[in-house]
């Protein structure tokens, strides 16, 4: 049983979800199943509106679906769990809190057993691991995007988290800020282990980042296609320019294609 749970450590099966809206009903997913083992990095990508960012909804608790069921450990996700972190493309930060102060506010919510010394200090090592120290007491209008992103991202990760789910957080950027933003995911995947789901639309982002990217069909979603990386671990952006990295990537475009070609199709 600890085995499976390992390997289905998020598990989503069966799903479909049909949103109400003015206009009459509109399915969104139909029969996704997927899963990521526990520590694993799980990309997914699919063409726009097919419904990757209610996937997150469901993981998070925020949204139960209509039909099938989503397990974290083991155990059926009914509501919000605090051993999930969330970052989005807008880092969302308070502008009236430092950027200390917005880093730890996950620890003024979720229960835990750190003194106020402890919280400052589990932030502050935070903010030194993705190159922000010295900037503590700056306001967010105050740092670039890129530094907001990173302060985003140590508020997701505070509170230690088992799950971090990361819905488009580097969309919003520019082409090298992002790119040493990953280069940042990885440091944080070796010091803060975390099973990891990305929702996104760069195919280069998925594969750099991921052990495994799914694809999504066109909406109603179902897991049309996965493709698993051969790299684990740290890896070099010059990896992305490699045969096999373009032939993965060449994959994933084709993949793509198929899913908006077949969208509005339910087999």
């Amino acid at each position: 049983m600890a085995s499976e749970r390992n390997t289905n450590f998020i598990k989503i099966d069966g799903v479909s979800h049909t949103f109400q809206t003015a206009t009459g009903n509109l399915p969104v997913l139909d029969d996704l199943s997927l899963s990521v083992p526990k520590n694993g990095f799980t990309a997914i990508v699919g063409p726009s509106g097919c419904g990757k960012s209610t996937v997150t909804r469901l993981i998070a608790g925020l949204l139960r679906p209509n039909i099938g069921g989503v397990w974290l450990k083991g155990e059926p996700v009914n509501s919000p769990r605090d051993i999930v972190g969330m970052a989005f493309q807008n880092p969302v930060l308070l502008e009236w809190r430092s950027i200390l102060k917005n880093v730890m506010l996950p620890l003024e919510i979720v229960p835990n057993s750190l003194s106020s010394v402890a919280r400052e200090q589990r932030a502050l090592d935070l903010l030194k691991l993705v190159g922000l120290s010295g900037f503590e007491d700056k306001k967010p209008s105050e740092l670039s995007g890129g530094m907001r992103q990173r302060a985003s991202l140590c508020r997701a990760l505070v509170h230690k988290p088992e799950i971090l789910i990361l819905d488009e957080p580097f969309g919003a950027l520019d082409a090298f800020t992002r790119e040493d933003l990953w280069q940042t995911m990885h440091q944080l995947r070796e010091k803060e282990p975390f099973t990891g789901v990305l929702i996104t639309h760069d195919l280069r982002e998925a594969i750099f980042l991921a052990d495994e990217v799914v694809v999504l069909s066109g909406r109603p979603a179902t897991t049309q296609f996965k493709q698993e990386m051969m790299e684990r671990g740290p890896r070099s952006i010059d990896q992305l320019y490699t045969p096999r990295a373009m032939e993965t990537l060449n994959i994933l475009r084709e993949q793509i294609k198929i899913a908006r070609q077949n969208e509005g199709t339910v087999s």
